[in-house]
Parts: structure tokens; C-alpha cells; sequence
């Protein structure tokens, strides 16, 4: 009998709703810290810098040249095809610089007395506005020796964006990297709280002069400045409680302005401790994690916490420098640091494995057919509990697939949105396990994680030891706790991770958080038999069709987005139509391959995405792969359109966390919708 990862606890089952549910491992109390000892994020690297002061905590690449490289593009204009040249910019990365445990903590002490020196106080509150580096999570920890509290802004929000987050917490200062410090002078003006910003790295002389000219009132200082400050007056710390907010961290949400999640030390301590009652045995000395994904996303923020914990090494990279291809006269991150953990979004993972099959499809087709056999064969065995038997199909076929990432990924951790199982199970046979995990901002990014142990494609795990979970009735969409054979309704959760509310917003706070503490996700799930819930959809995004049935945007986004042709994809359903119709964001190589074997002759990106030929061969791939994913008639799309061009925070299309805006979407494209629809 298969062993149930949770219990149910607390009163009998109420009407409308599941009983409550714990992992197994902490049924009796929601665990709220790893340690006694461990109460803030604060203590956290100091519990690190004097148990394991000379080993490596992180590390990070210097730019050493930058290379230029002209190219030949091919452009519509008035309908006729015109050829122009264009520049691209490649790096060239140093190998990997490395701060101890011991080095970590002096640089985040010397920040924060820096910090003080600069005028900032206790309680006061600092924008955290860049892309994610060591000196980012430095800065953070640096605060934090100083109970000065942080405010998160992904470095690709717009100006509006970070405005409302800066003006609605009235911090004090900003700390931003040097290419973003025009958009700091661009609403420095309109934040009236703003005394003080520190950048790093080099600036342009010219950015600096302008911020200065038009706000002679800003005090500007570089991190390393900063940081000597702080080396030249030392003061003691201030540590914060756990009750203090640790961080004001920014959603990128996809409608209205950003809300601001209240983080206190105590709720990032309770997820650090589940995250490490359920993982820490999984862990091993030397692990080495890629870091990468937006610091100001909170699985990131998290995750990188607890390395520094487990003393797991972090290697910082960056989106543009990650691969071979993306680099020149060196190796991109993830080979130069030969990462043994990962964690990703869905479109990284739906990327890597494109990228894989791309390359398996330039093979002869012998060569195509061993590779599909062992992938076939290898994920047979994998789903058995055989894993024993697969070392042959490693050795003979997928070596060179594990190399791509430095050969010794363990496994990796997906979040932010659900992945396809199609793409789940094939990089879970041909690279490394890829878990998924399930969590919010208001849960501090961990409600569920799904282990190597209890492997199963489409789930999110169990709960985490310091949540619990219960399903509630979602009526008017049919989902019920007393649905058969597993329960389903909306995830509600609970427990010393889940914050205190949303800053300065009562209204969301009430309709977001019960009055006994329960967070309602707005996420559909499902509990299987063994204890692992499953997420079905959101809430929001149910839509009834024409003939009764509803049908879930997101997960038939997760399925048909691992089509080959496909970057991104939002799928529109009309209650007045019987089937959904997509709009796709098209795979330029893809494309090209296609037209080429079509004996289309035209290598104009945009023209063949309005080929009635190319369309069709898009939309038969895209049922091909729902028919494989077991999706019901009702979810085969109707129709596609092909976008050429990528949808961008910038255009207002995606957040800063590149989730789909869908409503903009939506608005756009809505002569296109209409279309897809009449011509069907």
C-alpha cells in the first residue's frame, strides 16, 4: 500500500470543504524555524560564517570584454523583403569569483554600517532595484545588521511600477545597478521620501551627471564607496525580531498596480525550516546552485536563503550569459560553474528541452530513432521504481544531453507557473529529475514541493512542513471536496509562513486572508491518495463554454506551450464558442525549418507566420501534442495565430515576472480572436 505523505488533523470535515491537512512530518506542529537558534535572516549567515567560515558561499563572473558581432537580418517593409545589417553584443566572463562564509559576512557587515554612516536608520526602509547578483543578496543581508527593512522591484518593472512601490512603502534610499540609473532619475522627482541612491558598477559619467543635475538633492554613492564607509566607521549591529518586517516584496501582478507583500523574519525563518525538514536530506556537502532567476522573485529570494543555510555554494549568472551560444571566447555560466541543483520557470525548461530535440533532430534518422528508444525505454523503467536499470541509456545516449549543464545536475526545481508534464518527464529522463513546487509570495514562495522520493509527473508534492492545506468548494465550476475519487476545491492555506497582509491595502487584505489566518490561493487542486496535491488551475482563469463544460486557461498553456513552435502562448476562450482558439508566439528557427520543408521559399519571419500553410502545420502540432497530453475534445484549439514578435513586460504583455498580462493580451490581439473565430 502506498505510504500517505499527510494527515488530516483538527475537527471533523466540515461542509463544503476538505479536512485539514500536514505533511507527515510535522503533524503535531507546524515547524516555524530550522533551529531554536535561527529567528531572523539575519541570523541565518551568521549561523554560517561561524560554522563554516572558509568555505565557499558564493560566486560570481566579471565581464572582461564585450564583442561585437554583425549580422544580416531580413525585414518586411511594404510588403517587400529588405536586407539589413544589425550589431549584436556578446560577452566575454571571467571564471568564477569566490567569497567564504567568513568573506560573506564581513562585505554584508560593512553594508550595513555603510548603511548608518549614510544616514539610514532602524525601520528604514531601502529599494532594492537590479538584477540578481551576489552583491544584490549582500546588500539585502547587509540591511538586515541593521533591522533597515528591504523593497523589492524586479529590475524589469516600468517606471510606473517601481514608482507606485517606492512612493507607497517612503523609502528612504534605492540601491540600483548603473544601468538603471536613468530610470531612477526618471522618478526620483516624483518620490518625495527618496534622499539617497547607491548604484554598482560603472556608470556612464553622462547618467551620473544628469541624476545629479536634476536632483542636486539625492545623495549618490557607489556600493564600494558604501561598502569602505562602512569599513571606516564601524558600528554595532542592531539585529531585527522576528516580528519585523524583513522585506516589502513587490508582486508583479498581471492586472493594477503591484501589491506589496508584508515579509516578516519570522514568515521567511517558518519556510526555511519546512523547506529544510522536507529537502535537508537530500542535500550534499560541496552542492553547488546556479543563481540566476529575479532576487526579487520570492522563490529565488527564498531558495538562496536556504543554500546559505545548508551551506550550499551559490554561482551567480545571468539570462544572457548562461549557455555557450550566449557567450564568446568562454564558456557560458552553467558549464563554467557545473551546477549539482537548479531551479528554473517553466520557459527555461520548455527552452532547454526545444534546444535538446533541436539538436537530435540534425541526426541522421537512426541516430533520432536510439535517441527517442532510450528516452522511451529509460522513462519506462524511471516510472517503475527501475532506476537501477538506466545506467546504460546515461552512458550510451544521454551523457552528451548532461553535459549541456556541466554533467552534474542532480536534480532541479521548477516554480512560478506549472509545467507540462510532456516536457517534465523528458527532461526527468534525459537530464535530471525536474521537481515541481507550489507556492505564492503570501506563502513565502513554498506551499508544497514534490521530492525525489515520491517522484510523480503533474504534482506538486505534499505541503511543507510549516503550511497546512484544505480544498474548498469551488460550486459554480464543479469542483468538490466530496468529488470522487479525489477530492478538489480552491487551495487554502495556513500557517507561521504566510503573511501578515498586503502593505497599505486593507481591501485586498481582507479578501485575500480569512479572520482565522487562512490564505485563500485562488488556485483550483486536487489531493491524490498518497497525500500529493496537484494544481488544476486558477480560479480566474475557469472559463464555461458553450455546451456547459469549463475548460482551464493555464494548464492547457502548460501543455501546448511545449510544442515545438511555441515561445509563449495564451489560450482565449469565448462562453459563447464551443473550443478554445491561441495565441503563439512563434519560434523563429522553428518556423524556418518548417517553411524549409514545406518548400516555402520566403525566409521572411514575419511573412511565414501569416502563411496559411505554416498556420495550419502549427495548429496540427499543437493537437498532435494535446492528444498526447490526453486533453478532452472540448480543450483542442480551434485555431492559432502566430505572432513574430516576443511579448515583453515592456509592451505591458507579460509582468516583470514574465507571466502573461492576459487581459492586455487579449485587448490586443482582439481582431485576431475574433477572426480565428469566424473563420471556423
Amino acid at each position: 500500500m502506498t505510504k500517505c505523505l499527510t494527515v488530516e488533523v483538527g475537527p471533523d470535515q466540515v461542509q463544503g470543504e476538505t479536512r485539514i491537512r500536514r505533511s507527515a512530518l510535522s503533524a503535531k506542529r507546524l515547524m516555524s524555524a530550522p533551529t531554536d537558534e535561527i529567528k531572523t535572516l539575519y541570523d541565518v549567515l551568521l549561523y554560517s560564517a561561524k560554522t563554516r567560515p572558509n568555505l565557499n558561499a558564493m560566486g560570481y563572473r566579471k565581464v572582461v570584454k564585450i564583442v561585437e558581432e554583425e549580422k544580416e537580418i531580413t525585414k518586411l517593409v511594404g510588403g517587400e523583403e529588405v536586407k539589413e545589417k544589425k550589431t549584436w553584443k556578446y560577452f566575454k566572463m571571467s571564471g568564477y569569483h569566490w567569497l567564504t562564509y567568513k568573506d560573506a559576512k564581513q562585505v554584508a557587515d560593512s553594508i550595513g554600517c555603510g548603511l548608518r554612516k549614510f544616514g539610514l536608520q532602524p525601520k528604514d526602509k531601502l529599494t532594492v532595484f537590479g538584477s540578481t547578483s551576489a552583491n544584490w543578496l549582500l546588500v539585502a543581508h547587509g540591511s538586515f545588521t541593521q533591522s533597515i527593512t528591504i523593497v523589492t522591484a524586479y529590475d524589469t518593472l516600468g517606471e510606473d511600477g517601481l514608482l507606485h512601490s517606492m512612493n507607497e512603502a517612503e523609502v528612504t534610499a534605492a540601491y540600483t545597478n548603473a544601468d538603471l540609473l536613468t530610470t531612477i532619475k526618471n522618478v526620483a522627482g516624483k518620490c518625495p521620501t527618496l534622499k539617497k541612491v547607491i548604484y554598482d558598477g560603472e556608470a556612464k559619467p553622462a547618467d551620473v551627471i544628469a541624476l545629479q543635475t536634476e536632483h542636486p538633492h539625492l545623495e549618490l554613492i557607489t556600493l564600494e564607496e558604501l561598502k569602505q564607509l562602512g569599513v571606516d566607521n564601524p558600528v554595532e549591529p542592531t539585529p531585527p525580531a522576528a516580528k519585523d518586517y524583513c522585506c516589502i516584496m513587490y508582486t508583479s501582478g498581471s492586472t493594477g498596480n503591484p501589491k506589496g507583500v508584508l515579509l516578516t523574519h519570522g514568515n521567511l525563518i517558518a519556510a526555511i525550516g519546512g523547506v529544510n525538514k522536507m529537502l535537508t536530506k537530500y542535500i550534499h556537502e560541496g552542492d553547488v546552485l546556479l543563481a540566476y532567476l529575479p532576487l526579487a522573485h520570492v522563490l529565488e529570494f527564498l531558495v538562496e536563503n536556504v543554500c546559505l543555510y545548508w551551506g550550499v555554494v551559490l554561482g551567480y549568472g545571468t539570462v544572457r550569459t548562461l549557455t555557450d551560444a550566449s557567450v564568446r571566447e568562454c564558456q557560458g555560466d552553467i558549464k563554467e560553474l557545473r551546477p549539482t541543483l537548479m531551479t528554473g520557470v517553466p520557459a527555461v525548461w520548455e527552452t532547454i528541452r526545444k534546444g535538446v530535440l533541436a539538436q537530435v533532430s540534425q541526426g541522421s534518422p537512426f541516430v533520432q530513432k536510439i535517441f527517442h528508444g532510450a528516452l522511451n525505454a529509460k522513462a519506462w523503467c524511471l516510472e517503475r521504481g527501475l532506476g537501477a536499470l538506466t545506467g546504460v541509456f546515461d552512458a550510451v545516449v544521454f551523457n552528451k544531453v548532461k553535459q549541456q549543464t556541466g554533467g552534474r545536475l542532480r536534480f532541479a526545481l521548477s516554480g512560478g507557473a506549472p509545467i507540462s508534464q510532456e516536457t517534465q518527464r523528458f527532461l526527468s529522463t534525459a537530464l535530471c529529475p525536474i521537481l515541481q513546487g507550489y507556492g505564492m509570495t503570501e506563502s513565502c514562495g513554498m506551499c508544497a514541493i514534490l521530492t525525489p522520493d515520491v517522484f510523480n509527473y503533474g504534482r506538486v508534492g505534499s505541503p511543507v512542513p510549516c503550511t497546512e492545506v484544505k480544498l474548498v468548494d469551488v460550486a459554480d465550476a464543479g469542483y468538490h471536496s466530496t468529488d470522487k475519487p479525489n477530492a478538489r476545491g480552491e487551495v487554502w492555506i495556513r500557517g507561521p509562513s504566510i503573511t501578515a497582509g498586503y502593505f497599505k491595502n486593507p481591501e485586498e487584505t481582507s479578501a485575500t486572508l480569512t479572520a482565522d489566518r487562512w490564505l485563500k490561493t485562488g488556485d483550483i487542486g486536487e489531493w491524490h491518495p498518497d497525500g500529493t496535491l496537484s494544481i488544476i488551475d486558477r480560479k480566474k482563469n475557469l472559463v464555461k463554454l458553450s455546451h456547459g463544460e469549463y475548460i482551464a486557461l493555464e494548464k492547457l498553456e502548460s501543455v501546448y506551450k511545449s510544442t515545438a513552435y511555441c515561445n509563449n502562448i495564451c489560450v482565449y476562450a469565448d462562453s459563447m464558442q464551443a473550443k478554445p482558439v491561441a495565441l503563439i508566439v512563434a519560434s523563429e528557427p522553428r518556423v524556418l525549418e518548417l517553411a524549409k520543408s514545406k518548400g516555402i521559399e520566403s525566409r521572411d519571419f514575419a511573412v511565414l507566420c501569416k502563411d496559411k500553410v505554416i498556420i495550419k502545420a502549427v495548429l496540427d502540432a499543437c493537437l498532435a501534442t494535446a492528444k498526447r497530453a490526453g486533453l478532452k475534445p472540448a480543450e483542442m484549439l480551434q485555431g492559432v495565430y502566430l505572432e513574430s514578435e516576443e511579448w515583453t513586460a515592456q509592451a505591458g504583455l507579460l509582468t516583470a515576472a514574465q507571466k502573461l498580462k492576459r487581459k492586455e493580451i487579449n485587448q490586443t490581439y482582439v481582431a485576431q480572436i475574433k477572426e480565428l473565430y469566424a473563420g471556423n
